[in-house]
């Protein structure tokens, strides 16, 4: 936070979040109670917002590579900006599915270059606590903007979400524009904007991914990791209700831990760091989850439940802040926009398959037997990971742009 620079990306950003949760709530307030939406009609909210990343997020991430990161970051903020208002106009659930389908398409835009931006504000010793900054930031705004969403759109109706969530965006192309971003032009991929030198420079990174061992390991983790929490996260309500024979609040209690346990291993995560590498506490997240969720189902009993979610929201922060860290350290800088992106992608797709076979899933197996086979699968990518790591060359960081 010594880095004004970075102070001006992260308020940014924390400003914008919490936008990006109010219109969430915003939107599904209008399609259940308004709208009368049906389980399908909700889950397909999510649906649209994934399915940019998922498929066209490594696409996007190739031209981050080439334009003029600062430009892009607020072109997306501003076009954002504007498909936020468009919502007080739907008239429908399929138009709610088109804003957000559009809002998502242009993110997949914004958040390598942010990628690429925070790798050039930030010396490498500083970016595992930029990047646990950003993820302190997005937790705070995840537990404390439900009950705000809730008082708004009791008070003022579900569109004084969508104005909030506009100026949010503005407010961040405010606080990127004073911003001197140094990337060389000459470190991006040069070339005509043709569809042979665009697949070219998508294999190109795509190639870097699975040759470095490091990174291909911790984007399988993130994969899996995502897989997992998406399998049983939208059933950790029916657990609380027909389990553990509770109500909604300590759904709500249980579910905000998630959070609480990943700002707490953000604020001790840089002391961590001094004995291990990167990939080793990715590894000790895998481990933390799958324990976690053996005990919160073990046990069966509230409380346990609750220090199963936290411990959870612990072992996801192992994961994800030191996965980044990774990434962006040692991808070079022209390939920073693909990689981050298509790790972006891949995520996308985890929670979208999650979303869709948890369901079919639970009416198999049991909602047990999916907790248990959910922990199993982050174990055993866990010790896989330990094995083949210990037979590669350690982590390199790749030379800074000059």
């Amino acid at each position: 936070m010594q880095i004004a620079p970075f102070r001006r990306l992260w308020l940014g950003q924390l400003i914008s979040l919490f936008g990006d949760f109010l219109v969430l709530f915003g939107v599904l307030s209008v399609a259940s109670f308004k709208l009368h939406a049906t389980a399908a009609q909700i889950t397909g909210i999510s649906v649209s917002f994934l399915i940019p990343f998922a498929f066209f997020g490594p696409l996007a991430g190739v031209f981050v590579d080439r334009w003029n990161v600062k430009r892009t970051m607020i072109a997306s903020d501003l076009i954002r900006s504007g498909l936020a208002l468009l919502l007080i106009f739907v008239p429908g659930i399929y138009g709610i599915y088109a804003i957000l389908f559009a809002l998502s398409a242009v993110s997949t835009f914004f958040i390598p270059a942010q990628s690429v931006t925070v790798r050039t504000l930030v010396p490498p010793h500083g970016l595992l606590a930029a990047n646990a900054l950003m993820q302190q930031a997005l937790q705070v705004i995840r537990i404390i903007s439900p009950a705000i969403a809730g008082l708004l759109v009791a008070s003022l109706g579900a569109e004084v979400c969508y104005y909030v969530d506009s100026f949010s965006f503005l407010f961040s192309a405010a606080m990127i524009a004073p911003l001197l971003i140094r990337r060389e032009s000459a470190t991006a991929p040069t070339g005509k904007n043709t569809i042979s030198s665009v697949i070219h420079q998508f294999g190109e990174g795509t190639k870097f991914i699975f040759t470095h061992a490091a990174i291909s390991f911790v984007i399988i983790s993130l994969t899996a990791g995502m897989f997992a929490i998406s399998c049983f996260g939208p059933l950790l309500a029916v657990y609380v209700r027909d389990y553990l024979k509770a109500n909604e609040v300590v759904f709500g209690v249980v579910n905000s831990l998630v959070g609480v346990g990943m700002i707490a291993c953000t604020l001790l995560i840089t002391r961590f760091a001094k004995t291990r590498s990167k990939t080793r506490m990715v590894i000790e997240g895998l481990l933390i989850i799958g324990l976690s969720v053996v005990v919160m189902t073990a046990f069966g009993q509230v409380m346990m439940t609750g220090v199963g979610m936290f411990g959870i929201g612990v072992g996801a922060a192992l994961i994800m802040i030191p996965s980044q860290t990774l990434i962006q350290a040692a991808t070079p800088m022209a390939m920073v926009g693909r990689v981050s992106s298509s790790v972006w992608s891949l995520m996308s797709v985890a929670q979208v398959v999650g979303l869709a076979f948890s369901g079919s899933l639970a009416q198999r197996l049991g909602i047990v037997k999916l907790f248990y086979l959910s922990a199993a699968m982050l174990v055993l990518i866990a010790i896989f990971g330990f094995f083949w790591l210990s037979t590669r060359p350690p982590e390199t960081v790749a030379p800074p742009a000059r």
